[in-house]
């Protein structure tokens, strides 16, 4: 039989013994595994073209287990067009999109959750950050903490309000964002927050109660009482414009009260607050000032609570020796708490105190240690 019928146009539906000696690739029948392997590397070109999330590659196609297949013969196959799957991406209850063709979704596994159900979601952190970064942010900010916080235990009040005024708008960002959030940082490793203790002690006061936070810091208390109608007046260095009041604690707060004018022992007159709070407040050398103006504002008989860390105390008697003279009955003492003691005064009648007599009491601020921090 002649190759060709028309030259150079028709070819033999069969192959000729010379074509089966040539050393061209000759098509053959595809089997099923040829088939799943062409669909694996379609899939894989399709994600490298960026239709699928990129963590949906992260791991290797498995190779399916070998179904049963009708027989395909060659003519179907090259007839038939092979079309690129759409993925069909979902979400899941952790918030993560993945594709529907993707296997990491059912491959990958997952640790058992702690003791609660739900799984604590990530910090969020600012973008661009190495961990590296963050680490060394996190320390620079606590570094900044302790330098402010020691800053303010070894001076004056009047130094710190002197600070404030040279550069408000300097001392007021440090404050804000190292200070404050340096304290909240300290804090979450203890076993219990003291003014998490108030908040819940407090919630259980009659309605309209009247407190004072003295050393308020971010006015946690306020935020968290004021819904429950309990009147909640905050005073720290600086003022937020909604809930802190500026004002020096240790020398004179912006509230009614008076001092006894002579030896007759009273309570004074004029007074509004029914509860003072110092949640680790007592920071300056003139500490005692504020136990002073704690006792001019508050009503007869109003409490005074006070929360301080253990490692302060040279002795908690001494420490309590100086309030009672200063016009305070202790009624109650907890120091179950490893990190911070908790005391709960009354206020009392008393006469006026002298001039000597004031100065005497200051001298005794060092019945409370500076906390100092070891450089690192």
């Amino acid at each position: 039989m002649a190759l060709f019928d028309v030259p150079g146009w028709t070819v033999p539906t069969e192959p000729t013994p010379a074509q089966a000696g040539s050393k061209k690739r000759k098509r053959r029948q595809h089997s099923p595994d040829d088939i799943q392997s062409a669909q694996a590397n379609l899939d894989k070109l399709v994600r490298m073209l960026g239709h699928v999330p990129p963590d949906s590659d992260s791991r290797p196609l498995k190779k399916k287990k070998k179904k049963p297949r009708a027989e395909v013969s060659q003519g179907t196959l090259e007839s038939r067009k092979v079309e690129v799957p759409t993925p069909v991406v979902f979400t899941p209850k952790d918030g993560t999109a993945r594709s529907k063709n993707s296997k990491s979704s059912s491959t990958e596994k997952l640790d058992p959750p702690g003791p609660s159900s739900e799984l604590p979601l990530p910090v969020q952190e600012k973008p661009g950050l190495t961990p590296l970064q963050k680490h060394m942010k996190q320390n620079l900010g606590g570094a900044h903490f302790r330098l402010i916080n020691e800053k303010l235990y070894k001076s004056h009040s009047a130094e710190a309000i002197e600070m404030m005024k040279k550069d408000p708008k300097v001392f007021r960002d440090v404050s804000d964002i190292l200070y404050h959030d340096g304290f909240r940082h300290q804090v979450q490793s203890w076993p219990s927050n003291p003014v998490s203790h108030y908040i819940d002690e407090f919630s259980r006061h009659p309605p309209k109660t009247v407190i004072a936070d003295l050393g308020c810091g971010d006015a946690a208390l306020a935020k968290a009482l004021h819904p429950k109608n309990l009147n909640v007046l905050s005073f720290d260095l600086l003022s937020d414009g909604t809930f802190v009041v500026e004002a020096d604690i240790c020398s004179r707060l912006p509230l009614p009260g008076s001092e006894p004018l002579s030896v007759e022992r009273t309570e004074g007159e004029g007074q509004i607050v029914d509860v003072v709070v110092c949640a680790l407040s007592l920071m300056s050398t003139n500490w005692p000032g504020c136990i002073r103006e704690a006792w001019r504002i508050l009503r007869p008989g109003g409490e005074l609570r006070i929360a301080e860390v253990v490692s302060r105390f040279t002795a908690a008697e001494d420490f309590v020796s100086l309030v009672r003279d200063v016009g305070f009955k202790l009624k109650k003492k907890d120091d179950r708490n490893t990190h911070f003691t908790l005391f709960q005064f009354k206020k009392v009648a008393r006469a006026t105190i002298l001039d000597q007599e004031w100065s005497a009491l200051l001298s005794r601020g060092g019945v409370l240690k500076p906390c100092e921090y070891k450089r690192r």
